[in-house]
C-alpha cells in the first residue's frame, strides 16, 4: 500500500511540476513568498487536494504517533525540522499572537467563538482547526472565513515544492497529512499578516504537532472527557496529563470547571511549567449587573464554551495592551480546588456581538426543510452525546407540533477510531427513535469526483462492516427496551443486498426499525423521500424499496407531517450530509 502510495505521489508531483515548470532553485529568502505560484489552469484546487491525500491521512498519522509515544520530544523535534525545512524557526511563530486550545469536547466551539469575538474589534484573525465538514481549506481561515480555493493552491504548491526541495537522505522529504496543513496554516498567517491566530490543538497536547509554539499569549482547555484512548490514555487523568502539555512557562491558562481528578492533574502539570491556570467563572457570573449574553451557537454546553472564549479574548486583549478589554468587577478572585478564578468582567459590546454572530458548522445545527428538519451535531463521546440528545430533545420540546400528520424521529449515525459504539448508541435511546439509520463517512458510493471527501485509511468493506456491527448493537438496545410479547408477530425476511441497501437488519434479530445503506447519499435518499427541496438527487437509484423495512418506512415517512433527523455520532458524517443537504458549501 505504502508502494502504491509513494509511486502515486511521485507521479502526480512530476505531472505538477511538468506542468508548471518548476524550478529547483532553493528559494533566498525564509519563507514561502518567494516560491513559483501556480499559474496554469489544470493546476487547480482539487489537484492540490489529491496530492495533498497521499500525505497519509489523519487515521495513518495516528498509528505512526503511537509507534512513536515512548518519546514525545522526537516527534515535536521532527516538526520543528520540517518548520525549518519550510523556511521558518520556531521564533517566527511568536509573531502571530497565539491563542492555543485544546480539550476534549468544545474546543472547535470555544475557537469559533474566541475568533468572532476579537474579530469584532476589526482585528484581522486567522483560525487553525480540525477536522474539516466539506473542503479541507475550512482548516484554515482568515476573518473567519475559509481561504478561497486559489490561496489554497497557492500556498500548498509552495509549501510542497519547498520541501521537496529541502530533502536529503536523513529526512523524509514529506511530513504526514496533518502537519503539513499545520505548516502550511503558520506559512499563511504569516505570509496574510493576521493580527492573531486561534490554533486547535489536534489530538491530545503534548505530543501534538501543533505544540511547537512556544510563546502564545494565552492557552486554554475546554471540557475534558474520555477520546482517542489507544494514543492518550484509557482515565480522565491520563487525558489531561496530555492537554495540559501545551501549557507555556510565564503563559496565562484558563480551564473551565473539571471533574476533581483531571483538574487536580492540570494543576500540578501548571505549577510544573510555572503556568498561571486560572479557573474560568460561569457565563452567569458575567451576565450579572448586564443583560443575558446570546450565543449563536446553541445548546446548554456552548455557556461553558463561551466562558471560556471570553476569557481567553479578554486575556489576550490585556496582554497586547489594546483598549476595551472589559471592565474588571473582582480584584481579587477567589480559589476553587485550589486554582484561582478568573476576574469577573463587564463583556463589552464588542464581545456580545462576537459571541451572537458566532457560526460553527456542524454542531447543534439546525436546518428546516419543508417537513423535514435536521439536526446536525458531531457529537462523538459519551459526555458530548449526552449534551447532544439534552439539545435535542429541548429542541423537540420548543417545536410547533403538526396538525396534519404523524411525527417521526430518525437517527442517522456513525461512529469511528477507537470510539464504543454501543456506550454512544445507548445514550442515544432516550429520544425514542422510529428509524435508526447507519452509513458510513462516504457521501457518495465513489468519492473519487471530489478529493475533499478521500479517505485512504479505510476500505468499504471495513467500514460496512462497522455499520453492521452498529445495527447490531442498536437491535439489541431495542429487544432489551421491548416487552416479550411485542414481537410475537414473525420478523419479516430480509431482502437480499442491493448496490443501495447494504444490509438489512439480520433474520435472527426482533427489530424492525434499523437500516444500513452503503453511503450518505443513499440514506438520506431513504429519509428525505424527495421532500427536502434543496436535496432532490436527479434520479432514485435502484434497490431503494428492496427490502421490507426501507419499502414500509418509505410510506411512512413520505406520509408524515413532520420529520426530524438527527445527525450525530461522527463529525465526518456530518461534514458528508452538510454536502449533500448545503451545496453552495463545496462551491
Amino acid at each position: 500500500m505504502s508502494r502504491a502510495r509513494n509511486h502515486l505521489r511521485a507521479a502526480l508531483f512530476l505531472a505538477a511540476a511538468s506542468a508548471r515548470g518548476v524550478t529547483t532553485q532553493v528559494a533566498a529568502q525564509r519563507g514561502l513568498s518567494a516560491w513559483p505560484v501556480p499559474q496554469e489552469p489544470s493546476m487547480e484546487y482539487q489537484d492540490a487536494v489529491r496530492m495533498l491525500n497521499t500525505l497519509q491521512t489523519n487515521a495513518g498519522y495516528l498509528e505512526q504517533v503511537k509507534r512513536q509515544r515512548g518519546d514525545p520530544q522526537t516527534q515535536l523535534e521532527a516538526m520543528e525540522l520540517y518548520l525549518a525545512r519550510s523556511g521558518l524557526q520556531v521564533e517566527d511563530l511568536d509573531r502571530l499572537n497565539i491563542i492555543h486550545v485544546t480539550g476534549t469536547k468544545g474546543k472547535g466551539s470555544t475557537c469559533a467563538f474566541t475568533e468572532c469575538i476579537l474579530r469584532s474589534y476589526g482585528l484581522k484573525t486567522g483560525f487553525f482547526s480540525s477536522p474539516h465538514l466539506v473542503q479541507v481549506r475550512e482548516r484554515i481561515r482568515i476573518n473567519g472565513q475559509p481561504i478561497s480555493p486559489e490561496l489554497f493552491t497557492k500556498y500548498f504548491w509552495r509549501l510542497y515544492h519547498r520541501l521537496e526541495e529541502t530533502k536529503d537522505g536523513s529526512c523524509v522529504s514529506m511530513p504526514p497529512y496533518f502537519r503539513f496543513l499545520t505548516l502550511m496554516a503558520f506559512h499563511v498567517f504569516l505570509q496574510e499578516k493576521v493580527d492573531l491566530a486561534v490554533v486547535e490543538v489536534g489530538i491530545g497536547g503534548a505530543y501534538d504537532c501543533t505544540n511547537i509554539i512556544r510563546k502564545p499569549v494565552v492557552c486554554g482547555v475546554s471540557s475534558l472527557g474520555i477520546d482517542h484512548t489507544s494514543l492518550l490514555g484509557d482515565t480522565v487523568e491520563k487525558i489531561a496529563w496530555q492537554k495540559g502539555g501545551i501549557f507555556k512557562q510565564g503563559v496565562p491558562a484558563f480551564t473551565v470547571l473539571q471533574p476533581e481528578g483531571p483538574l487536580a492533574v492540570l494543576r500540578d502539570r501548571a505549577q510544573q511549567i510555572s503556568c498561571p491556570l486560572y479557573l474560568c467563572p460561569t457565563l452567569e457570573a458575567l451576565e450579572e449587573g448586564g443583560p443575558p449574553l446570546a450565543l449563536g451557537l446553541d445548546g446548554e454546553h456552548q455557556r461553558s464554551n463561551a466562558a471560556l472564549a471570553l476569557q481567553l479574548a479578554h486575556c489576550w486583549l490585556q496582554r497586547q495592551d489594546r483598549h476595551g478589554a472589559g471592565e474588571v468587577k473582582a480584584s481579587r478572585p477567589g480559589l476553587l480546588w485550589q486554582l484561582p478564578l478568573a476576574p469577573v468582567f463587564q463583556p463589552t459590546s464588542h464581545m456580545r456581538l462576537g459571541l451572537r454572530n458566532t457560526e460553527w458548522l456542524g454542531r447543534t445545527q439546525v436546518l428546516r426543510r419543508g417537513p423535514l428538519t435536521w439536526y446536525l451535531d458531531g457529537a462523538h463521546t459519551p459526555s458530548s452525546v449526552q449534551a447532544c440528545v439534552r439539545w435535542f430533545r429541548q429542541a423537540l420540546q420548543g417545536r410547533e407540533r403538526p396538525s396534519g400528520g404523524p411525527e417521526v424521529r430518525v437517527l442517522l449515525f456513525n461512529a469511528t477510531g477507537d470510539r464504543d459504539p454501543a456506550a454512544l448508541l445507548k445514550l442515544l435511546q432516550p429520544c425514542q427513535f422510529d428509524y435508526a439509520v447507519f452509513c458510513p463517512n462516504l457521501t457518495e458510493v465513489s468519492s473519487t469526483g471530489n478529493a475533499d471527501q478521500q479517505n485512504f485509511t479505510v476500505t468499504l468493506d471495513q467500514v460496512l462492516l462497522r455499520c453492521l456491527e452498529h445495527q447490531q448493537h442498536w437491535n439489541h438496545l431495542d429487544e432489551e427496551q421491548a416487552s416479550p410479547d411485542l414481537w410475537s408477530a414473525p420478523s419479516p425476511e430480509p431482502g437480499g443486498p442491493t448496490s443501495l441497501l447494504l444490509a438489512p437488519h439480520p433474520p435472527h434479530t426482533c427489530s424492525a426499525s434499523s437500516l444500513v445503506f452503503s453511503c450518505i447519499s443513499h440514506a438520506l435518499q431513504w429519509i428525505s423521500q424527495g421532500r427536502d427541496p434543496v436535496f432532490q438527487p436527479p434520479t432514485p437509484p435502484k434497490g431503494l424499496l428492496t427490502h421490507p423495512v426501507a419499502h414500509s418506512g418509505a410510506s411512512v415517512l413520505h406520509e408524515a407531517a413532520a420529520i426530524h433527523v438527527l445527525v450525530t455520532g461522527s463529525l465526518h458524517l456530518v461534514g458528508g450530509v452538510l454536502k449533500l443537504l448545503e451545496p453552495a458549501l463545496s462551491q
